[in-house]
């Protein structure tokens, strides 16, 4: 599974790395990384269909999680992949944004490694 890592804070990459580095071994899961809402919309153009499932920070510099999520969902749409929204504010105005623009999941920093190896199901 092809999975799109969007977040400002650069050593998101590391931690990921780290937590996932059997999974990346074995090629049960490949990570992308993106820093920035328009860093990951030019990756997905660039990769159309490749990834599967895009993990997103919400509060970013320049273009929002939120504004990403809208333009993922606006223009992937066959299949789009899943988009799961994380955020260090568990604030329920957040929660019901990205539920109303087509979140599929929400998550709270810091991350809980050991949940989401659940959700990926693997």
């Amino acid at each position: 599974m092809k999975i799109l890592v969007v977040d400002d804070e650069r050593d998101i990459q590391t931690l990921f790395e780290q937590r996932f580095r059997k999974e990346i071994k074995e090629k049960v899961l490949k990570f992308a990384f993106a820093f920035s809402g328009e860093e990951a919309l030019t990756y997905l153009a660039q990769h159309d269909h490749e990834t599967v499932l895009i993990l997103s920070d919400i509060n970013m510099p320049g273009m929002s999680g939120l504004e990403l999520l809208r333009h993922i969902k606006e223009k992937y749409m066959k299949p789009p992949p899943i988009v799961m929204m994380i955020t260090a504010y568990g604030d329920a105005e957040n929660f019901s944004k990205a539920k109303q623009l087509g979140a599929d999941d929400f998550l709270t920093k810091p991350v809980d490694f050991n949940y989401l190896k659940e959700k990926f199901k693997i």
